[in-house]
């Protein structure tokens, strides 16, 4: 059987990573990303790798893509001309939030700045209850009213969220057509198609950031689609999802907020991998890019995973000072603190890094492209961690003279200090920042983050990555090959999937298995569908959960359903079940309490293989030095000559001690003088602390 030639394309915030596995071995690029029209670094990208591999488009038989362009365009607010529709008396729910404040103390609190003004936000007379039942039917005359404003304030997209729309969706749906006639070409999101959940601020939250960038996603995904077809590509394009699994392109273009997170993901799948051919069961995944660092707890080959996720978070760490959007989401914490994060100096003179980026336009002072403050990437060139003349595999050239300008300028001059000294501050506030953040997620998941194996990759991750681990107690590190491409690596390795999650309540003590089996039933068929079309005809499964908590809980926990048809007697096994779960998150549960369901969710996906389980590789002898370099070793505050090696030129079973450099296209890995290197049987770095060695 022939060798599937597979594509995969990374868009972040910096660099776009191209991926090309031929049956020849993995091709890699990395190159600056061009926000105006980011298919352009990814059609120059493929057109390189495939130039090399002495391949063409037409040749491609699997195409994967991921991109941060739906969360940066929230983030920067680049979004459509977005308006919404709602219940009478609901006009204001997106500013009313939920009430809470992230902060309690805080007297001058902001919170996020919502998507779409007052003035594009209408309501049209309509209600239905909680079971669906309709206590007034929808106006249609209003609607029809409303849809002349929108059309002559030249919206370009319209969320329709009206009081509990998921339980009944007959209205919404009648305003979306009413919509289509009488403003064509307007794009429309609808709350019982996009999040059909119970908590009406979230649900409108979610709706609304899929309007608002639906028309830049269609425009951007259909545009890629055309010129890849016009260079002779056979194949469709897939897009990974948050939740770390593959779509199609139209269910990208439908719903384009669940790809908020579909660069990370990438990432913690490829990690997921990783621990499962190494047996490993305790994961601390670590990604650094150029704008962000993305931070995953693994168990046991399996990311942790949730069903809500916040964009634009206002306060660091801060949970409710945020978007929130209802999407099933790989869990994770992501930090401003990637090679562009911008370094200054506060007026306590603190020095502070991110979350403001350069990204690639002008990009860190030492790109040359006229950028004027100091970065990460501009510290680690001062500090030896990046030699200026092969960055990038040798495609940008650094100027060290800029970084070392820029750092003196705006950091030194404000401290008195000197240029290596401003670029020591800089590395390791961003060290501690990352490491405070993962102590805290550590915390609020109750375990032990030193005991845990650090699997670091991105672009600058493994410049990070010992001394990330010097300030967590963490003891052993896995890089793996082509590192700094590593989510677009992951991609590869994602199943075709689609999960969704629909409000119907129902308390178990009145459990109806007849409703119940009839929701989840249509669940699966819809699920089906959208999975389908990304499967490329592999045999497809469904899993099905049950949302449950006491009655009057705000959270639920989710439990599993059997893959049968439900029957009423199901009604204690399923109790059983809660409490059990309940038990093993909170040591205890509540007996005879009153239980309800919330809501259903039913995934369905691909199953992948098994990786198979890595032998251990025989020591083969300490590996030959390429060279040398100066290397300055935060920890001792001194430089010192670290022994340089191209990882191209690393075998399995080699070994070398730090301080050390490992060169390769993608990223350096820098081996700090409290670690030993050693290459294992599938190619990935292995450091282990020293005090630590067997």
């Amino acid at each position: 059987m022939r060798h599937a030639i597979r594509l995969a394309v990374d868009i972040g915030g910096t660099f776009t990573d191209i991926v090309l596995d031929t049956p020849n071995g993995r091709l890699t690029s990395k190159l600056l990303t061009t926000p105006r029209a980011p298919e352009e670094a990814v059609i120059n990208g493929t057109a390189a790798v495939l130039a090399r591999a002495g391949l063409t488009v037409a040749t491609i038989d699997v195409f994967v893509h991921g991109t941060t362009l739906a969360t940066n365009a929230i983030i920067e607010r680049r979004g459509a001309r977005t308006a919404l529709i709602a219940t009478d008396g609901f006009r204001d729910s997106l500013e009313i939030a939920d009430e809470g404040r992230f902060d309690q103390y805080d007297v001058f609190i902001e919170r996020p700045k919502v998507l779409i003004p007052r003035h594009l936000r209408f309501t049209v007379p309509e209600r239905v209850d909680v079971h669906g039942a309709v206590c007034l039917a929808l106006d249609v005359q209003a609607v029809r009213g409303v849809a002349k404003r929108i059309r002559e304030a030249k919206v370009e997209a319209v969320a329709v969220v009206l009081m509990h729309g998921y339980a009944n969706p007959a209205h919404e749906r009648a305003i979306a057509a009413i919509l289509r006639e009488d403003c064509p070409g307007v794009s429309i999101s609808l709350g019982c198609e996009v999040a059909p959940e119970a908590r009406e601020y979230e649900r409108t939250s979610t709706v609304a950031a899929n309007a608002y960038v639906q028309p830049l996603m269609a425009g951007y995904l259909t545009r890629l689609d055309a010129a890849f077809k016009a260079k002779g590509s056979k194949v469709p394009i897939h897009l990974i999802t948050s939740g770390g699994s593959l779509a199609s392109l139209d269910t990208a273009i439908r719903f384009p907020v669940r790809l908020v997170e579909s660069g990370p993901a990438g990432g913690a799948i490829l990690v997921a991998h990783l621990a499962a051919e190494r047996e490993e069961t305790l994961i601390f995944s670590f990604d650094m890019g150029g704008t962000t660092a993305k931070i995953c707890l693994i168990d046991n080959g399996r990311p942790l995973k949730s069903r809500s996720f916040e964009v634009d978070r206002s306060a660091r760490f801060m949970k409710g000072s945020g978007l929130p959007v209802r999407i099933p989401v790989i869990e994770m914490v992501e930090i401003g603190a990637g090679g562009g994060s911008i370094a200054s100096v506060d007026a306590l003179s603190r020095i502070l890094v991110g979350p403001r980026s350069a990204g690639s336009e002008p990009g860190p002072a030492c790109y040359g492209r006229g950028g004027q403050d100091p970065t990460v990437t501009d510290a680690d060139v001062i500090l030896g961690r990046i030699d200026p003349a092969n960055f990038a595999g040798g495609t940008i050239t650094l100027d060290a003279g800029r970084s070392a300008h820029a750092l003196a300028d705006r950091i030194g001059r404000a401290l008195n200090v000197e240029a290596l000294e401003a670029a020591f501050g800089v590395a390791e506030i961003v060290d501690e920042t990352m490491a405070n953040a993962a102590r805290v997620h550590a915390v609020e998941r109750g375990v032990d983050i030193t005991s845990r194996t650090l699997i670091a990759f991105g672009g600058a991750a493994p410049l990070h990555a010992c001394r990330l681990a010097e300030k967590l107690g963490i003891t052993r590190i896995i890089v793996p090959p082509d590192a700094g491409v590593g989510s677009a690596v992951g991609f590869l390795m994602a199943p075709a999937a689609y999960e969704i999650i629909r409000s119907r309540h129902m308390r178990l003590d009145r459990f109806d298995a007849a409703i119940a089996s009839s929701v989840l039933a249509e669940m699966a068929s819809e699920a089906q569908a959208l999975a389908k079309s990304a499967a490329g005809g592999k045999p497809l499964e469904a899993t099905r959960h049950a949302n449950m908590r006491y009655l009057g809980q705000g959270h639920e926990i989710a439990v599993a359903l059997p893959d049968r048809p439900l029957a009423n007697s199901d009604a204690a096994s399923l109790r059983e079940a809660f409490e059990a779960e309940y038990r093993r998150l909170f040591a205890r549960h509540i007996p005879n309490a009153t239980i309800e369901i919330m809501s259903w969710s039913v995934l369905v996906t691909t199953v992948a293989p098994a990786p198979a389980i890595l032998a251990a590789a025989a020591r083969s002898g300490v590996a030959k030095a390429a060279g040398k370099r100066r290397l300055y070793d935060n920890a001792a505050k001194r430089w010192s000559d670290a022994s340089v090696y191209a990882r191209s030129e690393l075998r399995p079973g080699m070994s070398f001690d730090g301080p050390a450099v490992v060169v390769e296209d993608g990223t350096s890995t820098i081996v700090t003088a409290t670690f030993q290197a050693a290459v294992d049987h599938g190619g990935a770095l292995v450091l282990t602390a020293m005090q630590a060695k067997t």
